[in-house]
């Protein structure tokens, strides 16, 4: 199971070391795809591991005097101490950053300040397209002569569009389903009502590439998207702006019932 929780060099030398969990390293793979610099390291420090492991797997001569292995314990001990030197300095600079910035916080906004994530740069195009269709469902639900498709399938879904949906929330209500057709093929658009008089959108697609983006808000338009992405399935949860309460956690939710 993924996390919300940041990247830290703790858990790229756990990666290094082959201790992390499936989720996690998920986690880890999209942060170095992103950092080619940081990458690049990594892919040393993973060479010279499997050079230990190769020198010492090699009972052809003594392990403890072959040139190899230790040429290859040197070289991993120095690249394990300079990460452990450097996660204690960004350590130490970020708690002063944290404690620096939670001072000005203080000053300017008062003890309680907001905490919702916003996103701070365009969204991805799926997002645009989620929206488009949450208001496609609301000009079918005025409309008479489109009936609403109530029966809900999941494994259905999956089989023919290779979309996986999370989980419900029980008492949660399937007003609405639908295939729509998207930029990178079938997406699915659900309308649902987690109370009477409340309704939600869900949309997902597969956007045509791998990544593990966690949950974020965007706003446009009288509308508010919760949107996020698991491997190569994007998700969207749409309402109009104030109609709900706290939608980002609401599609916090939804996505942990994904792992």
């Amino acid at each position: 199971m993924t996390s919300n929780d940041p990247i830290l060099e703790s858990d790229l030398n756990a990666y290094v070391d082959d201790q992390l969990g499936v989720g996690r390293r998920i986690e880890v793979e999209a942060f170095l795809s992103e950092r080619p610099a940081i990458a690049a390291q990594v892919m040393a420090d993973l060479r010279v591991r499997d050079e230990l492991r190769l020198a010492l797997a090699d009972h052809r001569a003594p392990a403890p005097t072959r040139p190899a292995t230790r040429e290859a314990a040197r070289l991993l001990e120095r690249s394990l101490s300079r990460r452990r030197f450097v996660t204690l300095f960004r350590r130490v600079a970020a708690i002063g950053l944290f404690v620096g910035a939670g001072w000005i916080g203080h000053a300017l906004l008062g003890p309680f300040g907001a905490t919702e994530v916003v996103a701070s740069t365009p969204p991805p195009a799926f997002v645009e397209e989620a929206v488009r269709a949450h208001r496609t469902t609301l000009i079918r639900g005025s409309m008479t002569s489109q009936p609403e498709a109530t029966v809900f399938d999941p494994a259905d879904i999956r089989s023919a569009t290779a979309i996986v949906l999370p989980d419900l929330p029980k008492g949660w209500t399937v007003v609405d389903t639908q295939v729509f057709p998207s930029a990178y093929g079938p997406s699915v658009e659900m309308v649902l009502e987690p109370r009477r008089g409340e309704r939600l959108s869900l949309f997902a697609v597969r956007p045509g590439s791998f990544a593990v983006r966690h949950v974020l808000l965007f706003r446009s338009d009288g509308a508010e998207a919760a949107y996020w992405q698991i491997g190569d399935v994007a998700y969207a949860l749409v309402s109009e702006s104030g109609a709900t309460g706290d939608l980002t956690k609401t599609a916090r939710d939804l996505s942990r019932t994904l792992y």
